[in-house]
């Protein structure tokens, strides 16, 4: 529930409406369905999950649950592209990879022939719309899968950025070593309570990019609906946000222009970050909010790759007023100026957010 929303509900609550019995329905789960002592309903965290929200938000809630962000992390043993009697395999140089599932285990091998390296894999990163990468444990430490699962391939290939490093052994050609705030920034982005106050804990967290990833904990909330005393700035609303807040907001994980630019990140590997591109189109404005993440992708929605749906954002304002009217189309204006291009290894078209008249997709700006 929005800041903006919370004088509504307060006087809906002075009428006696049917908000009423939803509060009651909430207070009885409070009291019957959260185990005591649950960590989500503890003063050190004040995360209720998504299913609280789900309560007084069902639409958003049964929207939201289609979408890829929604499950941008799962565990493997739910994990749908790892059921079943599968077999991945890959080979790269000398060494030779293979995925199998074992009962209720996933078991991640890597061989030369004359050594082996197995273990399970704990964590997949990524629905695997595109791909999806894994994430396995060894003395406490985390590492990234070398290997990864690619849809338009079904089966694995080196990960992004594998290439750029060659294997000294064979616990380097297994996986990459995740150091310093790697496991915290990756689960961070990947999961809905894993990273609290800058640190990573494990013990409580909801796969995926949840209700409160973007909202907010909402004990506080919850608490105050609870009470019958919504308060005001209890949950973080975001639909004020100018373009350039929206564009850092979602740039936190997409990535902005600064972090693009901090990384070195060049050439067409910049088109999986749409939140840097965006900010270099020339149409790119902090006033006009007519251009920003959220002007063209639904959050509580999953994506639209459809081109035609997009056309009256664009026409929005190309629409003849100021003489800026496409001349060669009068549909489909992303399909010509947010062209597909596919990153070396990725195995996925992304459409570039620079914005711009494309004259050749070999001109790729940076």
């Amino acid at each position: 529930m929005t800041m903006n929303a919370d004088k509504d509900v307060e006087g809906r609550f002075r009428k006696g409406s049917p908000l009423l019995l939803v509060l009651a329905a909430l207070s009885a789960f409070a009291q019957s369905s959260v185990p005591s002592g649950a960590r989500y309903w503890t003063a050190s965290t004040r995360f209720v999950g998504s299913s609280q929200c789900a309560i007084c938000h069902p639409y958003e809630a049964a929207k939201y649950a289609a979408s890829s962000m929604s499950r941008a992390m799962e565990s493997v043993t739910t994990c749908a592209i790892l059921q079943g009697d599968i077999h991945y395999s890959y080979r790269s140089g000398e060494y030779s990879y293979s995925i199998t599932r074992d009962g209720a285990k996933v078991i991640y091998t890597v061989t030369n022939g004359k050594e082996r390296f197995t273990t399970p894999l704990e964590y997949a990163f990524g629905r695997g719309k595109a791909g999806q990468t894994y994430v396995y444990s060894v003395a406490g430490r985390y590492y990234e899968s070398r290997v990864s699962y690619y849809s338009e391939i079904n089966n694995l290939d080196l990960t992004v950025g594998a290439r750029n490093a060659p294997p000294a052994d064979l616990a380097a050609a297994a996986g990459r070593l995740m150091e310093g705030n790697d496991p915290r920034d990756c689960f961070g982005c990947h999961t809905t309570g894993a990273r609290l106050a800058g640190t990573l804990q494990l013990r409580d967290y909801e796969p995926g990019v949840q209700c409160e990833s973007c909202h907010g904990p909402g004990g506080d909330h919850l608490d105050a609906l609870i009470a019958g005393k919504p308060i005001t700035g209890t949950i973080r609303a975001l639909a004020n946000m100018d373009p350039q807040q929206n564009n850092e907001f979602c740039g936190t994980c997409h990535r902005t222009w600064q972090t693009v630019a901090m990384l070195g990140i060049k050439g067409i590997n910049t088109s999986r970050f749409p939140a840097y591109r965006i900010t270099s189109s020339p149409c790119f404005s902090l006033d006009d909010r007519r251009i920003a993440c959220t002007t063209c992708h639904d959050p509580h929605g999953g994506l639209v790759s459809e081109d035609k749906a997009y056309d009256s954002k664009c026409t929005a304002c190309h629409n003849g007023s100021d003489k800026k009217v496409c001349p060669v189309a009068k549909e489909s204006c992303t399909s010509c100026h947010m062209p597909k291009v596919s990153p070396p290894e990725a195995h996925h078209a992304f459409p570039d957010h620079w914005f711009r008249i494309v004259h050749s997709k070999d001109d790729y700006p940076e």
